[in-house]
């Protein structure tokens, strides 16, 4: 299967509002519309097909017109919450096992996980406090120092200060919907 990066993808590579693995990233480049993920693969990236397929259910990447879609990795299928952790930022990797332990624990009401709600949240969140420039420098490198669910609840209120109630809504329904 040959992949493309989306319009998202795009943005994700100019913005990083998805923090990437250096790995997963240099992989991503790859992706021109012209290589299959097999050649990306084989590139020696050192970059796993369940990466690849993160980055596809993130919509970073799409399958070219024409190109036949594979199948989900076993692993995916099992347990989707599992490759998660590899899209944290480089410096919280060696966190990756107390996330993982984290989103093994109950899911809220609304039937999202604490894994799920930080991943919808976290680019929101950098968005907002980038959108703040140069005044909102330091807390934009808090949200981007957070590795978990529960670091960036203990951040919200500090945003919604930063930002104002009606831009912070976006956040606050990403972690509390």
């Amino acid at each position: 299967m040959i992949l493309v990066k989306t319009d998202a993808g795009q943005r994700v590579l100019k913005d990083r509002s998805v923090p990437l693995s250096p790995r997963q990233r240099t992989a991503f480049i790859l992706f021109d519309g012209k290589r299959s993920v097999d050649e990306v693969l084989a590139a020696g990236m050192g970059i796993a097909r369940e990466e690849i397929d993160q980055m596809v259910e993130l919509g970073l990447l799409g399958p070219v017109a024409g190109s036949k879609p594979a199948a989900p990795a076993p692993e995916l299928a099992k347990a989707p919450e599992a490759p998660a952790a590899a899209t944290e930022a480089p410096a919280a990797a060696s966190k990756a096992p107390v996330v993982a332990a984290k989103a093994a624990e109950p899911a809220p009401p609304s039937g999202r996980s604490r894994q799920q709600r930080y991943k919808d949240a976290y680019p929101i969140a950098t968005q907002l406090t980038g959108a703040l420039g140069l005044m909102g420098f330091r807390l934009n490198l808090q949200v981007e120092g957070t590795s978990s669910y529960e670091d960036l609840v203990a951040l919200a209120p500090k945003i919604r200060a930063a930002v104002g109630a009606e831009k912070a809504a976006a956040l606050d329904r990403a972690l509390n919907d």
